[in-house]
């Protein structure tokens, strides 16, 4: 499932809680570890110094989670962070990107320059949102948004890997419409079809899924399922692909526009896990 994580972490907020809780999934628990930390640009002639201070929340962050200096791969960079965290995923070709986030709205995100929300955005890597407001918990009961496409059939494959391997966990497959289906004559909506089809595939690889149907506005629906429920996991998939001449702008657009992705990014009860479609499909 994850083998290389990158870990992008400022020493604030749940991200070293939610990392423990990984690592109590037996698959996750042998995945690479690697714990990034970014200097500052600002920093400038006291680089050295600033570095110095890094190594040692790098070193503490190590020791808080019980891990093996040795068989961690710290990292410390000069350089924006967003870009930063972005450069060394690839690097590394990291399957997992976790990082905390101060549960910013959109616009607040944009003028504050928000690393976490601008990774969110642009990563092609399945990426870890944890909100500095929210209690971390262990991962039981997991929820994933149920679309029909190829990337939401990857979102259900790996939440699917997720709770096989955690005893006495759930998986909760949510679909909203935006309105109301007739259904056909057969008594089924295409809602209704879409739901058993990923209750079978759930099935197929080895899970029990409980399917759940709303209507309304997709990204409000999914949170307020997520909020009944009790999530302790969200996982979702977007499709947004951003044209590789926008990377370097900030797509005021998409981030005040009708992105579902990002509404659940900041409204969402649980972490968020989102999965984007992979580079080259289609």
């Amino acid at each position: 499932m994850f083998s290389n994580l990158l870990i992008a972490d400022s020493g604030k907020g749940h991200v070293e809680e939610m990392v423990r809780m990984l690592r109590d999934i037996p698959t996750v628990r042998q995945a690479r570890i690697n714990l990034l930390h970014v200097v500052s640009e600002q920093a400038g002639q006291d680089y050295a110094e600033h570095s110095q201070k890094a190594a040692g929340i790098v070193a503490e962050a190590v020791q808080r989670l019980g891990l093996n200096p040795s068989e961690v791969n710290t990292i410390i960079r000069q350089g924006d962070t967003k870009q930063t965290v972005l450069k060394v995923a690839d690097e590394l070709d990291a399957d997992l990107i976790v990082m905390g986030s101060r549960g910013l709205g959109r616009l607040q995100s944009i003028l504050s320059n928000s690393a976490s929300q601008y990774v969110f955005q642009l990563s092609t890597r399945p990426m870890l949102l944890v909100r500095d407001d929210l209690y971390v918990r262990h991962i039981n009961r997991v929820m994933v948004a149920i679309d029909g496409t190829g990337v939401g059939d990857d979102a259900l494959k790996l939440a699917c890997e997720l709770v096989r391997d955690v005893p006495g966990s759930t998986l909760t497959g949510v679909h909203i419409s935006r309105q109301d289906i007739t259904p056909t004559r057969g008594g089924q909506t295409p809602a209704d079809e879409l739901l058993e089809k990923a209750v079978q595939r759930a099935r197929g690889f080895g899970v029990e899924m409980k399917a759940i149907h709303g209507t309304g506005d997709v990204g409000r629906g999914f949170c307020q399922a997520a909020e009944e429920h009790n999530a302790d996991l969200v996982v979702i998939a977007s499709q947004d692909r951003r044209p590789l001449v926008a990377r370097g702008l900030v797509d005021i657009d998409r981030l005040l526009g009708s992105s579902v992705s990002d509404y659940i990014r900041v409204h969402a009860p649980a972490p968020v896990l989102l999965v984007r479609e992979p580079e080259g499909r289609g």
